[in-house]
């Protein structure tokens, strides 16, 4: 864009490019690569235990109710990854969830989230609050008792409320109404559910989706609560750098309308290293070996669009 660009001569410049778009096939993934995949944690798992157990220390002394920690595990691929065809797969495996990839210089970053930060049309503006985890199974009845697990965990639902409770805190002033399900619901994904407590609003005033967005984010499901309080905290306990991990990505069109979700269940892919990055809630009752768990099972998302 030039300083003597107008608006005729950036929507000509964008129809010409529109107009040079084709479809095509996505690649598909090399069934057999010659090499091995090696999975490593640049900071052991054990820091991130270690974190949690910090964590809730804070929490039961008061300090904040919520905070979400992240860990980064790195896939090196015996040759460079292929985004194309990693974004293929994961359409296929994740057709409930956000799936994008966006490219700059050398590196894709890639991700099939399931989390929506916030939709705006016209004056209602709703979202997810998404908080609280547990695996899927195959088998349908051992899929429900998981379901229903989740449902009645105490803790899992605290760490919603958090979210939600939140959410509606920051509408609020600029509503003339914000209305909460009274109880979560169930979010299944391919390989997670989630707990999912949605949230609409009718908005007093034409706020567009990035300041809905500047309101929102990061809520505690990426942050923690008290949300000033948790920015600081994260990176002194997480010892990594997010980059683009939990970041909004979307779209807004001129009237203000759009949709934006929250960058989770992501890489970043540059050659033939994969940086996989996921979080996990912190609360009063969490426990650090179920927390790493949770991470695990929340990297398996990816890992077999990266790994082979």
């Amino acid at each position: 864009m030039a300083p003597d660009d107008t608006l005729e001569d950036l929507l000509a410049r964008a129809q010409r490019r529109l107009s040079e778009l084709r479809p095509a096939q996505l690649p598909l993934l090399d069934p057999s690569p010659s090499g091995a995949y090696k999975v490593v944690s640049p900071i052991p798992p054990a820091h991130f235990e270690e974190a949690v157990a910090r964590a809730v220390q804070r929490i039961r002394a008061g300090e904040l109710e919520k905070i979400v920690l992240a860990r980064e595990v790195e896939v090196h691929a015996p040759a460079d990854h292929d985004p194309a065809a990693v974004i293929g797969l994961l359409r296929e495996a994740f057709r409930s969830c956000y799936v994008f990839a966006v490219g700059r210089g050398d590196a894709t970053f890639v991700a099939a989230s399931p989390e929506l930060l916030v939709r705006r049309e016209g004056q209602r503006a709703s979202t997810v609050a998404l908080a609280g985890s547990i695996r899927r199974s195959a088998d349908p009845a051992v899929d429900a008792h998981l379901g229903e697990q989740l449902l009645r965990s105490d803790k899992d639902r605290e760490e919603n409320m958090i979210v939600a409770a939140r959410i509606v805190r920051a509408l609020r002033p600029h509503a003339l109404w914000v209305t909460a399900a009274p109880e979560p619901a169930l979010v299944k994904v391919a390989n997670i559910q989630h707990l999912g407590t949605p949230i609409r609003a009718q908005l007093s005033k034409p706020l567009g989706t990035i300041e809905l967005a500047g309101l929102l984010h990061p809520t505690p499901a990426v942050g923690g609560e008290p949300g000033e309080l948790a920015g600081r905290l994260i990176p002194a306990l997480e010892g990594l750098d997010r980059g683009w991990y939990a970041g909004p990505v979307g779209w807004t069109d001129a009237a203000g309308d759009g949709e934006l979700c929250v960058a989770l269940r992501c890489a970043l892919l540059r050659g033939h290293v994969a940086r996989m990055y996921t979080g996990c809630g912190i609360v009063r009752d969490s426990d650090p070996a179920a927390e790493l768990a949770e991470s695990e099972l929340k990297l398996e998302a990816l890992l077999p669009a990266l790994a082979g």
